[in-house]
């Protein structure tokens, strides 16, 4: 059983500040490292699949939030408005609102649909401070988020696709999902009131998950329509939303959004909301608990731990460093100082890749390989081994050698 807020700080990941504030982790440079890995393999898959990336600002009018419903309906969880300038600005809770505008501020075609929009941003929530724990429950959240402005026939095809996206990389990441949820209003008024959209979304979502094993939940939707939420459990048994996919004709009526159609006449598209891996905080969280911080080799902060048996193959080290940082990998020299070479090689249990050199490795020009798991290779050129590792990286899979 892991915990990731102690083992997050025993690694070196991230940590906390009192006069930073409660719910704001920092990360430190290893923790930074995962971060920024995780980030570019959800940046690249996207791109594959035909989404184009902005930047939008994690500030908006308050009057912002009040046509997208977020002001109305969800406030208790959002700061306080700023006032600036005889106008209030407020920290976002979502980025939906701002794409929105960024869909809004060019003329579309109907020939362009479906048009994917995709950022890794900021936006704020002000959790109670009896919620907030490690990186699960934080106040600025780094959000893996994406709308699709697609037509009614197009939504199925693409809320389809973005499951299978979640699915790629729950495998690349080692990640199990405990259950798909379709999430549905409950009672009470915090829902938007528009029970024909309802329906229309909830048809749609349904026919999504059909042949998956889901279960539908009431009281889980988002104030503006349901949503497939994914779910994972912690290594207690907790469950979380990790990945979501949501289906939203509330968003594009209000901000009044337009393609031009094959008739010529304007035509309001359905507007797709999904994140492949949710909050990079929460996601990470999940990571370390499930691989108790031995990470998938594409995504470990070190992944070769080169350890010299004596100061006299430091060189061979340095050199051997240099050639894995050319092949884009991440090497750690573990210099002895002192200490044992049992003692260096515990020390790098987690990295997943120990290459020790002695003498005659250094003399053959070659590296004896230990895997994390506790295999042992033959000692074999030093250039052999590294294109095998960076194959095996560039590949985004899980296992540490084949």
């Amino acid at each position: 059983m892991f915990d990731h807020r102690k083992i997050g700080r025993e690694l070196g990941l991230f940590d906390t500040d009192p006069l930073i504030g409660a719910g704001l982790p920092y990360w430190l440079p290893e923790g930074a490292t995962v971060r920024h890995t995780l980030e570019e393999y959800i940046r690249t898959a996207e791109r594959k699949a035909g989404y184009q990336h902005v930047y939008s600002p994690v500030l908006g009018k308050r009057e912002l939030y009040d046509i997208s419903g977020h002001w109305g309906h969800y406030r208790d969880d959002m700061f306080p408005p700023l006032d600036l300038g005889g106008e209030q600005v407020v920290l976002r809770p979502s980025l939906c609102p701002h794409h929105a505008l960024i869909y809004r501020s060019r003329l579309h075609s109907y020939r362009e649909l479906p048009f994917r929009l995709a950022e890794l941003g900021g936006m704020y929530r002000s959790e109670r401070s009896g919620v907030l724990g490690g990186l699960t429950r934080v106040r600025a959240i780094q959000l893996n988020d994406a709308h699709i402005f697609c037509t009614l026939d197009q939504v199925t095809q693409e809320a389809r696709a973005a499951l299978a996206m979640i699915r790629d990389a729950y495998a690349a990441l080692g990640i199990t999902a405990s259950r798909y949820r379709l999430s549905l209003p409950g009672p009470g008024g915090k829902y938007v009131a528009a029970p024909e959209q309802w329906d229309r979304a909830t048809a749609l979502l349904t026919e999504v998950l059909d042949g998956l094993p889901y279960e539908a939940v009431e009281g889980e939707a988002a104030f503006y329509g349901p949503k497939i939420d994914v779910q994972v459990t912690d290594s207690v048994g907790r469950e979380s939303t990790l990945s979501t996919v949501q289906v939203d004709f509330h968003q594009p009526e209000q901000f009044d959004l337009h393609y031009v159609g094959a008739d010529g006449a304007r035509h309001r598209p359905v507007m797709v909301h999904r994140s492949i891996i949710g909050s990079v905080e929460r996601a990470v969280a999940h990571l370390i608990e499930q691989h108790g911080g031995a990470f998938p080799p594409w995504l470990a902060p070190h992944q070769v731990a080169i350890i010299p048996i004596s100061g006299a193959e430091m060189p061979h080290a340095q050199d051997l460093a240099r050639r894995c940082l050319d092949r884009g990998l991440r090497p750690r020299v573990v210099t002895p100082d002192g200490d044992s070479l049992g003692a260096r090689i515990r020390e790098s249990r987690l990295i997943p890749y120990q290459a020790v050199i002695g003498a005659r490795e250094a003399a053959d020009g070659q590296v004896a390989l230990r895997l994390r798991d506790g295999r042992r290779l033959d000692p074999r050129p030093a250039d052999q081994l590294l294109s095998r590792m960076e194959a095996l990286v560039r590949s985004h899979r899980v296992e540490l050698w084949d």
